[in-house]
């Protein structure tokens, strides 16, 4: 087990298949590295801080635990580097490919940027984090995680942002299903949200310009606002909920919201047929901002 702890190494064109190559290492510089081999080594980089890599390539486990101050940048982790960044914190990420199982969890200030994502139950329990101009595939994607701010993300898979509170998602596409259940505080502008059951149980939901497709979305939800939005496929809509909606495109059918007001310009069912649903549905004018593409 090496230690590597002088301040301003740097390593460039070296290969590592050791367990815990460069254990505890502080103020160093990795380039053009690879974190490989027949000895199946893993966590390289664990307890160190102060690090910055480049233009290196991991395909070993755990590379990144208990880290601080971390920049990677031009860099690729396959799918056998699993669970590389674990319990680390002031993390950026740019220009890499992360495609490990689990590549990110309960970490903290994490700033992701042009990065391609392929990595089931990513970023769990992570805290202020930052995404943009980034691609992910994933499933249970960013479960319970806190303070997040996406912009210009795209993402496919299922189960995304349960349990997550305090967000702000803008300018995304979320090709998904089972989206921001029981989500807290949660706001997305200008996004395309493209799945079935959409936020159930969710408290403090906005959304603002939005495209919204798939069944039985927003329903037993809390404090739920819809702003200059468009609804396409959305049948059995804000069952249970409170709710203020402003709709610009038709919704196939609204059943028993708790609460509020849903105006659309035009509802083709409302179904009510529950004593403690007390929800107003207002049909407004079609040129009421109807626009179909």
């Amino acid at each position: 087990m090496a230690n590597n702890s002088n301040y301003g190494k740097i390593i460039e064109d070296k290969t590592f298949d050791e367990e815990r190559a460069l254990y505890g290492c502080d103020g160093i510089t990795v380039s053009r590295c690879s974190f490989d081999g027949p000895a199946d080594g893993e966590s390289a980089f664990k307890e160190g801080k102060n690090i910055e890599v480049a233009e290196s390539y991991f395909n070993l486990r755990y590379p990144f635990w208990h880290d601080k101050n971390l920049k990677i940048k031009n860099s690729e982790m396959t799918d056998k580097c699993r669970a590389p960044l674990w319990y680390s914190e002031n993390i950026e990420i740019y220009d890499t490919k992360m495609h490990g199982v689990k590549a990110l969890r309960e970490c903290k200030d994490i700033c992701i940027k042009n990065c391609d994502i392929i990595s089931p139950e990513f970023g769990w329990s992570v805290k202020n984090i930052t995404m943009t101009d980034t691609k992910a595939e994933s499933e249970y994607f960013m479960l319970r995680g806190e303070d997040i701010t996406f912009n210009n993300v795209y993402f496919k898979g299922k189960y995304s942002f349960q349990y997550i509170k305090n967000a702000t998602f803008e300018n995304c596409y979320f090709d998904t299903k089972d989206a921001f259940w029981h989500a807290e505080n949660v706001t997305v502008k200008n996004c395309v949200v493209n799945g079935e059951y959409l936020a159930w149980y969710s408290d403090g939901l906005t959304l603002i310009d939005c495209k919204i497709k798939g069944t039985q979305p927003l329903c037993y939800c809390k404090n739920l606002k819809l702003i200059n939005c468009e609804m396409y496929e959305t049948d059995l809509s804000f069952e249970k909920s409170e709710v203020e909606a402003e709709v610009t495109t038709k919704i196939d059918s609204v059943k028993n919201p708790l609460s509020g007001v849903i105006k659309a310009p035009e509802v083709d069912e409302i179904i009510m047929d529950d004593i403690n649903a007390k929800g107003i549905v207002e049909k407004v004018d079609k040129s009421y901002n109807y626009v179909v593409d």
